[in-house]
């Protein structure tokens, strides 16, 4: 007590010097609840501005006056990322990563496109018809952006699910001006079958780089862009549930997308990707050149992609696969695998491959269907291995050769063959293998001879 007449002016002082100098506020991005879903919510935009001068603390964006921002550097990119729907009125949990993320890659400004006001509704078709609404505010403030000199070309949009048909509509606006629209599992509910007005398409922006992993549910499935990623399918993704047992069963294919596209923001991951008719193809290994591409090669998944613009400007509704691990990171490495046997009769199975560099291994398993094994023929696998191993010094095989009357049957491998699709590495080859079946052989690869095809 004996204090207070003594801290009294100070804290006076304390006050009036925090009113003199007032300390700028940090906006956030709208946190609702259940409560507001249920209940519904009007539409409402807000434009939250991130640099590198501020990659934690928001500034609110004028939808009127540019000016008033002297952090938002018209010179600069910008980069949008716009969310989909909100049931549950909470705030995505990977919009901080990702403005982080792509700061690191660029001196750029990332609006975040806060319309939680709007998603948040358990009414799904009422939030389809506010993309819309939303749509046309941005374009407003896009238009004022040119007005202040910025360039089209230089601005990215990426959309979630219902935020990739945002960006769609967008671009559309500005009749494909815009430089690039990245779609990550663009929604397909009330999307799927329209005409192209009326959902993302790859008019909408000089380039357009989409990513499908839930086409069986809530996303696209159709081509829809200048290339189209189908992880795993585009369906199941490794890691998520199979059965319900709460709601990440109905968003953790949907949203495995944003995951995938993080990992190669700060190119933590790079995942080669191969056009192919079928999935069940590309597993079969009958997809593994990239020839069209010249030296660029094959594409890779990503933030990246728009190295390959010019390769793939003339091409339409190809689909291009490549399959991931459970978790970050999510990207895994492609061998081409050549099989010749000297069994004078075709055999089947599935197997095993292990490469280890002395301390790591790596595993892959070819088993989503049996090889057929002919002398005649030879045999091409594609083997996915969940994490890259360098140098390779020694490889396990494992054949599975079946049961009953086939469980005794040997594969005699004359020559295996293994190419790195991911590096530039020289094959590596083994000759004169017994296989037998369920039995582990470790063997040390040599360089393959340089008269073998």
């Amino acid at each position: 007590m004996f204090l207070w007449p003594y801290l009294t002016p100070l804290l006076l002082i304390a006050l009036q010097l925090c009113t003199a100098f007032p300390v700028d506020r940090c906006e956030k991005f709208t946190d609702l609840s259940l409560h507001h879903a249920l209940v519904g919510t009007s539409i409402r935009v807000r434009l939250l501005l991130y640099t590198r001068d501020n990659d934690s603390c928001a500034v609110l964006l004028s939808h009127t006056n540019l000016t008033e921002h002297p952090q938002f550097n018209l010179s600069r990119p910008t980069t949008f990322i716009i969310h989909g729907f909100r049931p549950s009125g909470s705030p995505p949990v990977w919009v901080e990563d990702f403005t982080k993320r792509l700061l690191g890659r660029g001196d750029i400004n990332v609006v975040v496109v806060d319309w939680n006001y709007g998603a948040a509704n358990i009414d799904y078709f009422k939030v389809v018809r506010n993309t819309y609404k939303v749509a046309e505010n941005l374009t407003a403030f896009i238009r004022m952006m040119k007005d202040h000199n910025a360039s089209l070309s230089s601005i990215h949009m990426i959309g979630v699910s219902l935020g990739a048909h945002i960006s769609g509509f967008v671009g559309a606006n500005f009749n494909g001006s815009v430089g690039r629209i990245t779609g990550l599992d663009p929604a397909g509910p009330t999307f799927t079958g329209k005409p192209l007005k009326n959902r993302m398409d790859s008019t909408d922006a000089q380039f357009v780089d989409v990513l499908h992993t839930d086409i069986d549910a809530l996303g696209f499935r159709a081509p829809m862009g200048h290339i189209d990623f189908y992880p795993n399918k585009g369906t199941d993704q490794p890691g998520c549930p199979k059965w319900l047992t709460g709601s990440s069963y109905f968003k953790c294919d949907h949203q495995r997308s944003v995951f995938l596209y993080l990992d190669t923001i700060d190119q933590k991951c790079s995942s080669l990707a191969f056009p192919c008719s079928s999935y069940e193809e590309f597993l079969d290994g009958k997809c593994m050149s990239c020839d069209q591409f010249g030296e660029a090669g094959c594409p890779v998944f990503g933030y990246d992609i728009i190295k390959w613009k010019e390769h793939l400007m003339n091409q339409s509704n190809t689909k291009y696969y490549f399959s991931t691990n459970e978790e970050s990171p999510f990207c895994m490495t492609n061998y081409r695998v050549d099989v010749m046997v000297w069994n004078n009769k075709v055999h089947w199975g599935q197997v095993d491959i292990e490469i280890h560099n002395g301390t790591d291994k790596a595993m892959a398993e070819i088993n989503h269907k049996a090889t057929k094994f002919s002398k005649e023929e030879g045999t091409t696998m594609l083997a996915v291995f969940d994490r890259d191993i360098q140098p390779v010094k020694t490889i396990s095989l494992k054949y599975h050769a079946g049961t009953a009357c086939n469980s005794n049957r040997k594969l005699r491998v004359l020559r295996i063959r293994f190419t790195p699709l991911d590096h530039k590495e020289s094959p590596l080859c083994r000759y004169d293998i017994l296989l037998e079946n369920k039995k582990e052989v470790k063997v040390r690869p040599i360089p393959c001879e340089e008269t073998e095809p």
